[in-house]
């Protein structure tokens, strides 16, 4: 009884063993190098990205290079426009639009608003920045020439500036109306010790 087990696990390990043995030649030989790089390659094509920023915080900023030059402004000469600071006073090379005689080197001032707005003045150097109503006026006096003084509407508008020689001496009247045109709009009067009037 035992020998007939015997045989029988004898054979069957023999139909196991062969049938090993005749599918050996079906398993492939082994994968060329050159084979195997190209299927790793393609899994991951760039494996230099995991060594970049963000995943390696590491590494550190590369300096720009020294033959770059950064790009250099471009000169309002050359058709880019800078912004210019508002003037107080007036170029004195100005031709003059008026002259006044002075008293004793003291001028009075006669502010006219004959707008329907406020207008904003200052002396510069002499006051704070002070309001005429509008359709009203009143005289700064006995300021010492050079004077320079500034106004301009509280809403925003325009100003056309006329000054005009007092019969008093030593006084100047300037009256303000509305201007339509930006070219006529003035913003500055000065005087110079000599007497002579500049708008700007």
């Amino acid at each position: 009884m035992n020998s007939q087990k015997f045989r029988k696990f004898a054979e069957l390990f023999g139909v196991i063993f062969g049938g090993l043995l005749i599918s050996l030649p079906a398993i492939p030989p082994a994968i060329p190098q050159e084979i195997a790089q190209e299927s790793t390659s393609k899994v991951n094509p760039s494996p230099s990205i995991f060594n970049e920023p963000p995943y390696n915080r590491s590494r550190t900023a590369v300096p720009p290079d020294p033959g770059v030059r950064p790009p250099r402004p471009v000169p309002p000469s050359e058709g880019q426009l800078s912004p210019v600071p508002p003037e107080p006073g007036v170029r004195p090379q100005q031709t003059p639009i008026a002259s006044i005689t002075l008293n004793d080197g003291k001028v009075n001032i006669k502010l006219i608003n004959d707008t329907a707005a406020n207008i904003t003045y200052q002396v510069i150097g002499d006051t704070a920045q002070r309001s005429l109503q509008g359709k009203s006026d009143l005289i700064l006096q006995g300021l010492t020439a050079p004077v320079t003084v500034t106004f301009q509407r509280e809403d925003g508008g325009q100003l056309i500036v006329t000054p005009q020689p007092s019969s008093e001496p030593g006084s100047l009247e300037l009256s303000f109306k509305e201007a339509t045109d930006a070219a006529q709009a003035r913003s500055a009067l000065r005087i110079e010790p000599d007497g002579s009037v500049f708008l700007n």
